[in-house]
């Protein structure tokens, strides 16, 4: 298909997902119809207002005439009232009280101010309250979705355009609820309330108007669905600038280790140099189009003055009519260019709506089960079950045809080159992705049959890569269970030989720990997240080389409590040292996604060359080997 007629079909699907977008309004039912209840109101005052002008200047124009007409010899002044369409009576009212209708129309225009100003604080908050409300659902949606979205949704996507999705997307449809779409409806109420009073005013004068209208009204819909795809491209430049942006910030240190900034910022001119340029091609359609809308104005205005001029010369229109009309003619094009304004925020918060919705309609390729059980607690069988798992749009499979068992209480070690595989076995226990093929199975139950959360509540995990939050250290710790007690997180800080340290601080477990534990050494941070593991006291433990940011003396230290704190559970270990996993009760030796060789240290150092050649080719560097050699002959 041509993309002549893809585009089409993009921008009805944006503007529906805005109409979707819209639909949340229904959420705060209440506050959105006090909103449009006050705006109906505040906006029928100002329609009564060029009324009371006309009833103004018709009553100064009586008030003169009546003066000249009472200074008229009697012979003619009959002759005057019936042709000014008065009798005696009228004329000796108007003369008694020539300024009461002046000042009856001076309050009700002072009322009517007075009820537009009230009525149109009361529409401006609530519109925003029930603004902001959106927005704040919107947020809640897109965390608790992304949170909940696999990780291989999370492979395909980056940081950076999440983060403008739940922010900057997120404001623009705000801004359009309680802002936009207000404007537009009162855009709506005075555009259509002002054609019916110049309708009733002068008929013929608003014919002259009339064809002007469907013309401006045509430019702005071409307009609306010409800037929409490019508000779209905007969102996407800004995206790809806020991903330059986070990436730097979080790589700081990388950046400055290798005296890149030139060209990071280069490569961040580049980003905003695009973004720049998307958003001055927007401004040129701006740019052009509200100088033809005000021409078209004043084309209409111009042919206004002619033929209302005509119609007073020839005493058909009064001075008071006139003006009524003028103003209400204001009334009909001041909202034709606020459609400007209103069209560029709907086409913004379009394209933003979409983008939001595109993450809260995303496939989750890991989900729960319809009626899917809770895991009962486990005792820690392991097993896997002709497993075969290929990442999402990748051909070739990471894991192929893998079967192995773990026995409650065993330490298994997953030993393999970089590629190998190691890190997906780990991934497929607590469901961060499904297998393509076979099962994963703990205590007979296939992982994939029960409900996610009651799974990884019974798994502890330390990854190769630490992360630490923004809190203290006692926080961290306790992420998992944040009621824990005192002596509960103190007990796991010292299983994880880290309770020294943490007491070395002057604050203790009250230390803050930094964006990201930039305080902590890379083993400190290290040996917290073990011990925000072990305050688990799961039944199955995995440790992605969890000892692979400790000096030698730390990770003899680590690995001695390790070995006791994996008594009674199943341990996976992945490490690239000999050294964290000679006492294991089976090493899975992995070669391109296979498992090539399974057994004790002694059977496999007989039984499989490559065991043997990764044994002999680290054991020269290790130290670690012939300290934890020694410390278990001592023991």
């Amino acid at each position: 298909m041509s993309p002549e007629v893809e585009r089409p079909k993009r921008e009805r699907s944006s503007f529906r997902q805005l109409g979707r977008a819209i639909r949340y309004l229904g959420h705060y039912r209440g506050v959105a119809l006090l909103a449009y209840a006050a705006l109906i109101i505040s906006t029928g005052a100002q329609l009564m207002v060029p009324q009371l002008v006309q009833n103004i200047l018709d009553a100064v124009t009586r008030g003169m005439m009546a003066a000249q007409l009472a200074q008229a010899p009697a012979a003619t002044q009959a002759a005057l009232l019936s042709r000014a369409g008065l009798s005696a009576a009228d004329l000796s009212q108007i003369l008694a009280n020539p300024e009461a209708p002046l000042y009856w129309a001076i309050v009700l225009i002072l009322i009517f101010a007075v009820a537009r100003g009230l009525f149109s604080f009361a529409q401006a908050y609530m519109s925003e309250k029930a603004g902001q409300n959106v927005a704040f659902d919107f947020r809640n949606e897109l965390f608790a979705k992304i949170q909940r979205l696999s990780f291989s949704y999370h492979d395909r996507n980056r940081t950076g355009q999440l983060m403008i999705r739940a922010t900057d997307d997120v404001e623009k449809v705000r801004l359009f609820i309680g802002q936009g779409l207000l404007l537009a409806v009162q855009a709506l109420i005075l555009l259509s309330g002002a054609l019916t009073m110049l309708l009733i005013t002068n008929l013929a004068l608003t014919l002259v108007i009339l064809p002007i209208l469907p013309i401006a009204l045509v430019m702005f819909m071409v307009f609306g669905a010409v800037t929409q795809p490019l508000f779209v491209k905007v969102q996407k430049k800004l995206s790809a600038l806020n991903t330059v942006l986070q990436e730097n910030l979080a790589g700081i240190k990388v950046i400055k280790a290798f005296a890149t900034e030139p060209h990071e910022k280069q490569r961040f001119d580049r980003a905003a140099e695009d973004l720049m340029n998307q958003q001055i091609t927007v401004a040129k359609i701006f740019s052009f189009l509200f100088p033809v809308i005000f021409l078209i104005a004043n084309l209409g205005q111009a042919a206004v003055l002619y033929y209302g001029g005509q119609q007073i010369i020839a005493a058909t229109l009064t001075i008071g009519e006139w003006q009524k009309f003028s103003l209400y003619l204001i009334y009909v094009f001041f909202p034709i260019g606020q459609l400007g304004f209103i069209i560029s925020q709907m086409s913004q918060a379009s394209a933003s709506a979409s983008r939001i919705f595109e993450i809260l309609d995303a496939h989750n390729d890991v989900v729960d089960k319809p009626g899917a059980p809770p895991l009962p607690p486990i005792e820690g069988h392991v097993a896997f079950d002709h497993v075969t798992f290929r990442y999402f749009g990748s051909t070739e499979p990471v894991l192929n045809d893998v079967s192995f068992r773990a026995e409650p209480g065993q330490t298994v070690a997953i030993l393999g080159a970089t590629g190998s595989g190691k890190s997906s076995i780990i991934n497929l226990m607590p469901r961060f992705y499904d297998v393509t093929a076979g099962k994963v199975l703990i205590d007979g139950t296939d992982v994939r049959d029960v409900t996610i959360d009651s799974l990884r509540r019974q798994i502890g995990i330390v990854l190769q890569e630490t992360n630490l939050f923004t809190g203290t250290i006692r926080d961290n710790i306790a992420f998992g269970r944040p009621g824990a007690t005192d002596d509960e997180v103190i007990a796991a800080a010292k299983a994880a030989a880290a309770h020294d340290f943490i007491m070395s601080f002057p604050d203790g477990y009250d230390t803050p720990v930094g964006e990201r534990g930039t305080t902590l050494s890379g083993g400190q941070k290290q040996r917290i997240a073990i011990a925000r593991a072990l305050l688990l006291n799961p039944r199955v433990l995995i440790l992605d080389d969890s000892t692979s940011a400790v000096d030698v003396q730390t990770e003899v230290l680590i690995q001695q409590a390790l070995d006791r704190l994996m008594e009674g559970r199943t341990s996976f270990v992945i490490a690239q040292r000999i050294s964290t996993v000679l006492n294991a009760d089976n090493i899975l030796v992995l070669d391109g996604g296979q498992i090539v060789a399974q057994g004790k240290h002694s059977e496999l150092m007989e039984s499989s060359p490559i065991y043997a050649e990764i044994y002999r080719s680290q054991l020269v560097e290790d130290p670690v080997v012939d300290a934890a050699i020694e410390t278990e002959k001592a023991i």
